[in-house]
């Protein structure tokens, strides 16, 4: 996760860039801070800042049909959130970002960060990345809702969020940001019932641990496999 000194997921937009682009990014508009339960983003709102987050973590959520909220995804220290409409200008905000507890960013206006993109341009190329990344993410999980059972849906959701913010720790691949159980349904788009039980299946198989605050992937290759995602080696430093 985002910490005081610096070090971000890799696979986050600090995490990806050379020292130089991450600090002209980092010295873009002001600092602010978050509690826990506060907005940093609401949907539907017409602001068009971007938020690049410090520390923390976020959960990004959109009202459904049913006037219930449902959560899309989660940010950490390192991700930017609300870039879209930083970039487009014209749509509303098509989701809610939430503190999961204290957090710093940086809010950065739309103009300065056009300017610095016209300046950075690998800055501009690994938001892109990134932005496809999320996007093949959101349409892939679509796909495993229809295909795949449950364990295996929410498998494939640790494995995918342990490879963005995991680190590796005593005992195994440590998720920093611990999910709920009702949390993980909406993410794995199943009962919370039965999530119960695909996470007392995959503990039982020895695949993981819940501790305070964080979850600790105990056997990595275990969880690929109950992934149905191959032997492929594990990508977290």
């Amino acid at each position: 996760m985002g910490t005081a000194t610096g070090q971000w997921p890799a696979r986050s937009l600090l995490g990806v860039l050379a020292p130089p682009a991450r600090a002209e990014l980092l010295a873009l508009g002001s600092r602010v801070t978050f509690q826990k339960g506060a907005p940093l983003l609401r949907e539907g709102g017409p602001d068009r800042h971007l938020l690049l987050l410090l520390t923390g973590f976020a959960k990004v959520t959109a009202a459904v049909e049913n006037g219930e909220r449902s959560l899309l995804a989660v940010r950490v220290g390192g991700d930017t959130v609300g870039e879209m409409a930083a970039l487009d200008g014209s749509s509303p905000r098509s989701a809610t970002v939430t503190a999961c507890g204290e957090m710093t960013a940086r809010t950065v206006q739309p103009a300065a960060l056009h300017e610095l993109l016209k300046r950075r341009p690998e800055i501009s190329l690994a938001l892109a990345v990134i932005v496809a990344n999320r996007l093949r993410w959101a349409n892939q999980r679509r796909l495993e809702f229809r295909g795949y059972p449950v364990k295996v849906r929410l498998a494939r959701i640790l494995v995918e969020l342990a490879t963005a913010y995991g680190r590796r720790g005593e005992g195994g691949v440590v998720i920093g940001c611990r999910l709920t159980q009702p949390e993980l349904a909406d993410l794995t788009g199943a009962a919370e019932t039965t999530i119960h039980k695909a996470l007392r299946d995959l503990r039982a198989e020895g695949l993981l641990e819940s501790g305070y605050g964080s979850t600790t992937i105990s056997d990595p290759a275990g969880l690929r496999h109950a992934a149905d995602l191959g032997p492929d080696p594990w990508p977290v430093p």
